[in-house]
């Protein structure tokens, strides 16, 4: 049986049946004996040392847990003092723009009511519309009567209410 190889750009012409059959054989003097006798394993720490190190990082770990405590109680301190600083002002912002809406609908109905003979703004026809408490008392108008004379996107964007279209 012939093979040719090709080696390096070459034909080379091989023969099969010129090899000899080499088997491998164990080294001369024989392998080394087999170890199975049980290899402990190396201890780099004792049991003592294990645990002095537990504590040692349990310590650690206490003081930067105790630090980051401290650091958000105060973060935390500090972000109620500014919730409580700002609140008035929030609360101010609101009650301002409340009364503006107020006096945007009172105009308005100044001016829509102007040509009916015996109208008065903020009552039925010079009656008043709450009988029985003080003149002086201001009724919280229903979110319908409060944006009356708003534009419709107001409205929704008070209420919620979303068109998906």
């Amino acid at each position: 049986m012939r093979l040719f190889l090709l080696y390096e750009g070459n034909f080379l012409l091989h023969n099969m049946a010129s090899n000899a059959k080499h088997q491998d054989m164990p080294p001369r003097g024989g392998y080394n004996p087999i170890t199975f006798a049980r290899i402990p394993a190396r201890k780099y720490f004792s049991g003592s040392t294990i645990i002095l190190g537990y504590f040692g990082m349990t310590a650690v770990a206490s003081y930067i847990y105790y630090l980051t405590w401290k650091k958000v109680r105060q973060e935390d301190i500090e972000m109620r003092s500014g919730r409580i600083a700002l609140h008035p002002l929030l609360v101010a912002e609101r009650d301002r723009a409340f009364l503006k809406q107020v006096r945007r609908n009172r105009d308005e109905e100044a001016q829509l009511m102007a040509n009916v003979p015996g109208w008065e703004v903020g009552t039925w026809y010079g009656e008043p519309v709450y009988k029985t408490i003080p003149q002086d008392t201001l009724v919280i108008p229903s979110i319908e009567e409060f944006y009356a004379h708003a534009s419709d996107k107001e409205l929704r964007k008070r209420v919620e209410i979303k068109f998906w279209i």
